[in-house]
């Protein structure tokens, strides 16, 4: 499966939970799967890569519970993963558990990633390598922000779903409106009404602003304090900083503390408020995305509301 790959037909039912980061996804998914006999498979863009730990906020062993968790430390960082890619191996994954009589939960807040394995792609054209160098020095000339104007001009539906920083997403939305005339929210948008790839009841994590900002400040330190700028620093000596891992929200900005020289509270202040902009963003995406949505608290999901819903979704005694 490719970015321009056809979609495949029905898959079958699967249990989603997803929501902003730091909403407690492992946490309900681990206790769903002890209640329900399930494993988990992971849809987070960061925790495939070996060695992305602490800033990723990888599960750890007790944290799992004896819960089997698929595609964590699938690869390597210089061995980049796309959507499609993810997909293929979640694929793989949701159909070996269903194989042991498991169910599979898929957890994880990376949005085009779920929509993968959803729905599939949209077909579009193959990369114009040409195109995309041109794009990609303009960025670097102009700033991404200047090109992210130019898409809100021509595309302003895919520009209102991509940080103005976003060189990657931006170019890309650039380069397609460039090949064929029609802008890339529209060609998504049109192709989210096509048949999905799995019968899905996507479960995503409601918390109140307020809560959720103390809830990513609260981990933020954690991650600080569990040593967070040491495991850049190994990543930087073993891979470089040319993964494009380490652009994630947190990577990013610890490697400008140690290659610039950035004050280390200024670093955990950029951290915090960063990843407060991307829980937002993760709010808008999800929201947005059609199919069967269910949007709880923790508190009910894990009480009686969600014992309901989620029987009567996977057709299960009461």
């Amino acid at each position: 499966m490719s970015e321009d790959a056809e979609s495949p037909s029905a898959l079958g039912k699967l249990l989603v939970i997803t929501g902003p980061t730091a909403s407690g996804k492992t946490f309900a998914a681990v206790e769903l799967a002890l209640r329900l006999g399930g494993e988990l498979v992971g849809a987070d863009s960061v925790q495939v890569y070996c060695g992305f730990d602490i800033g990723s906020s990888k599960p750890t062993a007790a944290e799992l519970r004896g819960v089997p968790h698929h595609l964590l430390d699938v690869c390597e960082p210089e061995q980049e993963l796309d959507a499609a890619d993810f997909a293929n191996l979640a694929d793989r994954a949701i159909a070996d558990v269903r194989a042991r009589g498991k169910l599979p939960i898929v957890v994880g807040g990376s949005g085009l990633w779920l929509r993968a394995l959803l729905r599939g792609l949209v077909p579009l054209p193959a990369v114009d390598p040409a195109l995309r160098a041109t794009l990609h020095q303009e960025a670097v000339a102009l700033g991404a922000p200047a090109l992210h104007a130019r898409l809100r001009e021509v595309d302003p539906l895919a520009a209102s779903q991509i940080h103005q920083n976003d060189q990657v997403r931006i170019v890309r939305a650039l380069e397609v409106y460039a090949q064929t005339g029609q802008p890339l929210g529209a060609l998504r948008a049109q192709h989210a009404l096509g048949a999905p790839r799995y019968q899905a009841l996507r479960v995503i994590l409601d918390w109140p602003q307020e809560l959720l900002n103390e809830r990513i400040q609260q981990r933020t330190t954690a991650m600080f304090a569990a040593g967070f700028v040491d495991e850049v620093r190994g990543l930087l000596a073993r891979h470089g900083a040319t993964p494009r891992a380490l652009s994630a929200v947190g990577y990013r900005e610890v490697v400008r503390h140690l290659c610039d020289e950035v004050p280390l509270d200024t670093t955990e202040q950029a951290v915090e408020r960063s990843t407060r902009i991307y829980a937002r963003r993760q709010r808008t995406w999800l929201k947005n995305e059609p199919g069967d949505v269910w949007t709880v608290g923790l508190t009910d999901l894990l009480g009686e509301a969600g014992r309901a819903r989620l029987s009567a979704f996977l057709e299960l005694p009461r």
